[in-house]
């Protein structure tokens, strides 16, 4: 062997030695005193690589321990980092990795509470220049695996009230083909298992240059409660429990602009819920998930394929100053905010530590308390930042908005508990179990969504709702339909109102919606609608006020401030009562609770605005079945109060727009026997416009009205019936009445002291009016004008009435004349008897005869017969009278003593003159008791006689007893007559004692009559 080649051996022998001694040795030693004298340098932490190794031959490099951080206080840190550089490195001139692997790397997280984060501040690094050099190609590196294994990540934040604390072990991560030439790409796995079993799987590809990604994420099982404390300091709301998982496949593109696509993304959320932090439960919900989820960043599109939800469940609750528990809990709420850290700052590198300084720990560098490292810093003042655009607009393109389109939603088994506390008391409302069904809701509102709900409301109501709904414009085209809507909820707003309560009611409806706008509002309602069981109580008087058993609306049709149309509606045994209190206050005013009275309410536009028309209103009819009602009068004594029964009828067409008068036809029953009925036509929305209106009330029981008798007329009522028939016609406000009364059989009973009783003879005036059934037949007519204010209809209806008895009473021969064809002759009343005669003449005869005729039919008067005479008329006529009685008694006395024969009576005999002179001496002295004057005795015979004759009768004429009688005598003559002649029964007419009166300009004298009842 040549020395030559021997020296060449040799060389390379010693060049490899060499190579090694430099591979193996010297440069792994050279690289850890550099590295561990720049982590010296920079780090503001004990720093330390444990080693490396190097291999020349296979260019393997190894790091062994790094630690940044005190000893168990580590902050970053690696247990080794293994790379495997590629011999074609050389001459392909990029950097070729084999492999790249990083065992057990482990990194602390920590936000401060000042919110500076740890490994922001490790390092001391002096500020970088910058470059005028556009930035060029990055470095060429190829690298066929990088391994990530046994790694873990410790993340805390002490920024909320909570800290957050969790440790993501183990954590791996795996990488191939991962280069920065352009058009290649790497594949990637990454796995991260969390706390409570939460995982994180992580698939796809990765691109350098471009920067380009596309592949899988899931993260499954995640406590919410280990991120709730940044919710919880935002807003008041404590998770009791609650588990997310997400998972989602990708695609990020970021060669020319951020573009990102998510597709079958989904996301699950379990067992969720909250509460307040006083332990009131909030929501619940069992599960949500979220599927077939497709995002594009760029387009700002999400389009979720299907929701589905299950046992959701809610509490909320209005309070008393009207606002929502919610709204209170949220009302501090703001966006998270991190707490304002230090200004940035330009530090020059500090001189290394000194030997015997305390390195700082892993706590003081997590809450910024590295004193020794804060005294060592130089403060340089701030670069000014680069001039900004005059405006954001300038900066920035206008975006536009996000596109979020949900294509198919169910609810399902929702439940919400609501309470609303504002009313006294509060109203507590359950809702559910609620399913809901939505498909295409579009956030762009440029399609419409359909939606289907059904729900639960209260224990018994249901709800029901399905169509379509427009977003933008809002419209809606929709079937709503409810069942059993138990409507004593609205108790409560009721009640500051009126004093009422509602025992029951139920709502039931079948409507169809059509919503065609909101500004202005505009939507039409059709459908049919029932409220059954309605039950209303007087809280005053503990008894029932409305009720009905059904009441229902078919053919409904409103259109929102134009028109409210109803087919037919029916009443299935209504009842109201109506109560006049004692303080003469109804049962409806005293339920009524006065209002506080506050300014009226002002707008500014109010004046300017035109004022609306008025709603039309149309009602095909309505009818009512076996309806009923109750009035009491609580002014009278005893307490008035009777019932309506079996009330049905109905009423036809009624249309405000069309005001034409509707038929009416209604029939009843007053206290369960006397028929009622009601029948014509009128026009509810224009009564004074044209009305004909006919009622009729049948064998009403007058028992009933004893208070008003009592009140009014002083007397109670024993029996009796009343027929009323009233006939009201209105034509342009002109009122034709016809008022028909007939009361059969009326007995008064007792008399009552009452302060508001009329001051007239009421019995006569019954007997006056009855006939000869026993009847009380009146008809009382009204008219005038409706339109004139001062014209009431009840006030005359009562005041002819009054008039009526007036006249009877005043005047009740006229009253009765007619009865007999006697054409209101007020003289019925009066028998005419010519001086001294007690005889009837023709004209007395017929007046009696006309009286006996009218008393025939008037079975309750009784006749009362006054005797009248009068001195001055019959005075004279009775003494020439009682005079010749005289002579007949006397000359029947001579005729007796003769023994001469004699009629029976004396009356029959006829005295003759020439014996009447010697007869009238002796009739002087017996009837004056004294003897003639003596100065008579110088009077020659005819003038003496003609003196005595005077004397006789002037003491005769002056005689009351010869008046009496002769009263008497006519009094009897006119009863004899009325009995005999009239046929009255005797026990009919009385004769009343007599009197004396003046003589009528005739002479003749008049004898009175009255009457009387029984």
């Amino acid at each position: 062997m040549s020395k030559g080649l021997i020296r060449t051996i040799g060389t390379l022998v010693l060049m490899a030695l060499l190579y090694c001694l430099l591979g193996f040795l010297i440069l792994p030693g050279i690289a850890l005193r550099v590295a561990n004298q720049q982590l010296a340098n920079y780090a503001t932490l004990p720093a330390k690589l444990e080693r490396i190794e190097f291999n020349p031959f296979s260019l393997e490099l190894t790091l062994w321990g790094l630690h940044i951080g005190a000893p168990g206080q580590e902050q970053l840190s690696f247990k080794r980092l293994y790379a495997n550089a590629e011999l074609d490195s050389l001459w392909e001139r990029h950097l070729h990795l084999a492999d790249v692997e990083l065992e057990g790397p482990h990194t602390e997280l920590l936000f401060a509470e000042d919110g500076t984060l740890n490994l922001t501040r490790l390092f001391k690094l002096p500020p970088s220049q910058p470059s005028a050099e556009p930035p060029g190609d990055p470095f060429p590196l190829r690298i066929d695996r990088v391994e990530l294994a046994e790694g873990s990540l410790h993340f805390q934040d002490r920024r909320p009230s909570e800290p957050i604390d969790f440790l993501l072990r183990p954590l791996g991560f795996e990488l191939h083909n991962l280069t920065t030439l352009p058009g290649q790409g790497a594949t990637m796995t990454l796995l991260a298992t969390g706390p409570h079993g939460g995982r994180l799987d992580w698939k796809g590809d990765l691109s350098l240059v471009p920067i380009t990604s596309q592949g899988s994420l899931s993260v499954k099982g995640i406590p919410l409660k280990a991120w709730w404390p940044y919710v919880r300091d935002n807003a008041p709301l404590d998770l009791e429990k609650g588990m997310l998982s997400l998972s989602s496949d990708y695609r990020l593109d970021l060669s020319k602009e951020t573009q990102l696509l998510l597709d079958k993304a989904t996301v699950n959320l379990q067992d969720f819920a909250l509460h307040t932090p006083d332990k009131k439960p909030l929501v619940k919900l069992a599960s949500l998930d979220v599927s077939d989820t497709s995002m594009d960043l760029a387009k700002r599109e999400v389009v979720i394929g299907q929701v589905r939800s299950q046992g959701l469940e809610a509490w909320a609750a209005r309070e008393k100053d009207g606002q929502l528990d919610w709204q209170k809990l949220f009302a501090n709420f703001q966006p998270f905010k991190r707490k304002p850290a230090p200004p940035a700052e330009t530090t020059t590198p500090a001189p290394a530590e000194p030997a015997n300084a305390a390195p700082a720990t892993a706590e003081d560098v997590a809450t910024g308390k590295d004193k020794q490292v804060a005294e060592t810093q130089t403060e340089t003042p701030t670069p000014a930042p680069a001039e900004k655009p005059a405006t954001a607009e300038a900066a920035t393109p206008a975006e536009s908005p996000w596109h979020v389109l949900i294509r198919d939603t169910q609810l399902r088994g929702y439940k919400a508990h609501l309470v609303d506390r504002a009313p006294s008391p509060e109203v507590p409302l359950d809702i559910g179990p609620l399913d809901l069904d939505l498909q295409n809701l579009d956030s762009l509102r440029k399609s419409p969504l359909t939606l289907k709900l059904k729900t639960g409301l209260g224990n018994r109501g249901q709800v029901e709702a399905s169509g379509q709904v427009a977003l933008e414009p809002i419209s809606a085209r929709l079937k709503v339909a409810t069942r059993d809507i138990d409507l004593r909820i609205a108790q409560s707003y009721i009640s500051p109102f009126i004093r009422l309560e509602l025992r029951s009611g139920f709502l039931a409806s079948d409507l169809d919606v059509d919503l065609k706008s909101t500004e202005p509002l505009a939507f039409s309602v059709g459908g049919s609608a029932q409220v059954t069981q309605l039950h209303t109580l007087d809280t005053l008087k503990s008894r029932d006020f409305v009720k009905w058993q059904q009441l229902t609306l078919d053919g409904l049709a409103y259109q929102h401030g134009d028109s409210l149309a109803i087919q037919s509606l029916s009443l299935e045994e209504p009842y109201a009562r109506f109560i006049i209190n004692e303080d003469r206050t109804t049962n409806v005013t005293e339920l009524i609770i006065e209002q506080p009275q506050g300014a009226a309410p002002t707008s500014t536009g109010a004046a300017s605005q035109p004022a609306s028309k008025p709603l039309g209103i149309r009602i095909g009819g309505i009818k009512v079945n076996n309806g009923s009602a109750n009035f009491a009068d609580l002014t009278l004594r005893p307490d008035f109060a009777t019932a309506i029964q079996q009330l049905g009828g109905s009423i036809g067409t009624i249309d405000n727009r069309n005001p034409r008068p509707a038929n009416v036809d209604f029939k009843g029953k007053v206290d369960k026997y006397a028929p009622v009925s009601i029948k014509g036509s009128l026009n509810p929305f224009s009564p004074l416009e044209q009305l004909d209106i006919a009622t009729s009330f049948k064998r009403v029981e007058l028992t009933t009205l004893t208070p008003y008798s009592g009140k009014f007329a002083g007397y109670r009522i024993r029996k009796g019936r009343l027929n009323l028939d009233l006939h009201y016609k209105i034509t342009k406000g002109q009122l034709n009445a016809e008022n028909k009364v007939l009361v059969e059989k009326l007995q008064l009973g007792e008399k009552v002291e009452s302060p508001d009783a009329v001051d007239l003879p009421v019995k006569l005036a019954v007997a006056l009016l009855k006939d000869a059934n026993g009847n009380i037949d009146i008809q009382l007519p009204v008219s005038g004008d409706l339109n004139n204010p001062q014209f009431s209809v009840m006030p005359i209806v009562w005041q002819t009435l009054r008039n009526l008895i007036v006249r009877a009473v005043q005047a009740p021969f006229k009253f009765i004349a007619g009865l007999a064809g006697g054409g209101g002759d007020p003289d019925m009343g009066s028998v005419p008897f010519s001086a001294g005669s007690n005889e009837l003449s023709g004209t007395a005869q017929g007046r009696l005869d006309k009286l006996a005729a009218a008393l025939k039919q008037r079975p309750a008067l009784r006749l009362e017969v006054e005797g009248v005479s009068a001195a001055s008329s019959d005075g004279p006529l009775l003494a020439e009278q009682r005079l010749q009685q005289e002579f007949q008694n006397n000359y029947y006395r001579i005729l007796q003593r003769r023994g001469e024969k004699l009629p029976s009576d004396a009356s029959q005999l006829e005295v003759p003159e020439d014996l009447q002179p010697a007869l009238l001496e002796g009739i002087y002295r017996t009837r004056l008791k004294q003897q003639p004057p003596a100065e008579w005795k110088e009077l020659d015979k005819d003038e003496r006689t003609a003196k005595l004759h005077q004397a006789v009768l002037d003491s005769w004429s002056k005689s009351e007893l010869l008046l009496r009688r002769l009263a008497q005598a006519r009094a009897t003559q006119i009863k004899d007559y009325l009995v005999s002649k009239g046929g009255l029964p005797d026990e009919r007419v009385y004769l009343i004692d007599v009197s004396l009166a003046e003589a009528e300009n005739n002479g003749d004298v008049i004898s009175q009559l009255n009457l009387d009842s029984e």
